[in-house]
């Protein structure tokens, strides 16, 4: 039996009420976001339409049905533009009241289910996708046409800027992040070790047991993709070869504080901080490789601090070294940063939109990372060793801010597997 993640559950239930809302299913790439909605709208199904930026064009969802068929389709532009999407859009129109005529004339539980729905994958790469969308929506509420419409990205950022600039709202967002260990361990029966290894990508899992293969799926299917194309789209690179650069750097010393001073000394094409920075937030929001501040009681001085280089999933740290999973697990040096990073992953992409995540360092004291909603605050060290390690950080942190809740991860009373079973959410009550 197959592995359905809780979106899949979610939307189900979003699509069984009014039709209100543009659904969002917005997240990196290879986690699961097309899957979940052919799971739901498939190829077969008469009760919705999807059709891919990527692909060839949807087939008729009633061709060789007991219904009437439609009108015969007219010829599909072949550029992928606005009249490629007004024209798939109009035809999941017709096929929508197609549908709601045939509910009305049959009692089966299978005409009195859910709307109609169509699907648009990859809506990011369609130029001013947002202000077609707006007018195409604005004119289905005039008409009261009960169709659903679910509208899928690999672009964040891309993604929730045209939502926030032509579709305020009009739309609920159903995030997709990385898988959490709980999610690969029960789809695929990986253990912790794996987990912090090879990742959270579930279409690289079935290839761990040919290291050379994993990796060049990972580079050539997830990294290039995202480095190479995507983060491309949601923004004008001035150089394309300074982002591959600091994200390939980034993913080096995942777990580690680096300036952006270091940085330039370290990337050749590099000249300015203020361009590392910002390309350093176009990885965060491609979901690849977020830089964490410092914890401070300002705001101004928290943005100063060199960040903390971290991955959100540790499959992109594992990929570019030569390390074979037997070799990581030797080096108890590396395997820490490893933890380390699959922790930070883990808060990274379980974290809302009012928390935020930090790291702590005053002196010689630290804290490897910093939850921060309201004024809720929890500090967690996290220790991969198995002897016992006095965490002098986590001391240090709490006598300043006393109102903090202290963790350790790894050792005492939380696992490893007991925290990177609960979202970040649960560490903060």
């Amino acid at each position: 039996m197959s592995y359905i993640r809780p979106q899949v559950e979610l939307l189900e239930q979003r699509l069984q009420e009014d039709v209100n809302f543009i659904f969002l299913l917005a997240g990196p790439r290879q986690v699961g976001k097309t899957t979940i909605v052919r799971s739901i709208v498939s190829p077969s199904s008469r009760q919705g339409y999807y059709v891919s930026v990527d692909d060839e064009p949807a087939a008729d969802p009633f061709a060789n049905s007991l219904m009437e068929m439609v009108a015969p389709l007219q010829v599909i532009p072949q550029q992928k533009n606005a009249e490629w999407l007004i024209h798939h859009w109009s035809q999941a129109r017709r096929f929508a009241e197609k549908w709601q005529e045939t509910k009305q004339q049959h009692a089966s539980a299978e005409f009195n289910s859910r709307h109609f729905v169509l699907v648009v994958d990859e809506i990011q790469k369609i130029e001013q996708w947002s202000s077609i969308v707006k007018g195409l929506w604005d004119a289905d509420r005039d008409s009261r046409l009960p169709m659903h419409v679910v509208l899928l990205g690999s672009a964040p950022l891309l993604m929730q800027k045209g939502f926030s600039e032509s579709l305020a709202g009009r739309y609920e967002v159903i995030p997709v992040n990385h898988w959490s260990y709980p999610e690969i361990n029960q789809a695929f029966g990986l253990v912790p070790e794996e987990y912090i290894y090879y990742g959270g990508y579930p279409g690289s899992i079935r290839l761990v047991a040919d290291n050379r293969r994993w990796r060049a799926y990972v580079q050539n299917s997830l990294v290039k993709p995202n480095v190479e194309k995507d983060i491309l789209q949601m923004a004008r690179i001035k150089h394309p070869q300074l982002l591959k650069q600091l994200f390939e750097l980034g993913c080096h010393y995942s777990g580690q504080e680096l300036s952006f001073t270091k940085m330039i000394e370290a990337i050749y094409l590099a000249k300015h901080t203020e361009t590392l920075a910002d390309y350093l937030h176009l990885l965060a929001e491609a979901k690849l490789l977020a830089g964490l501040y410092k914890y401070a009681g300002q705001e101004v001085r928290k943005r100063n601090s060199a960040p903390k280089l971290m991955v959100f999933n540790t499959a992109l740290m594992t990929v570019n070294q030569d390390y074979s999973f037997e070799e990581a697990q030797a080096d108890r040096s590396y395997w820490g940063r490893l933890v380390e990073s699959c922790v930070g992953a883990h808060l990274l992409n379980s974290i809302d939109e009012e928390t935020r995540l930090y790291y702590w360092r005053e002196g010689g004291f630290e804290v490897d990372f910093v939850l921060e909603k309201g004024r809720r605050l929890t500090a967690i060290e996290v220790k991969s060793g198995s002897r016992p390690v006095v965490a002098r950080g986590l001391a240090k942190f709490v006598e300043k801010y006393p109102h903090a809740r202290p963790i350790v991860v790894g050792q005492g009373e939380i696992t490893l597997v007991d925290f990177l079973s609960q979202p970040a959410a649960a560490w903060l009550e």
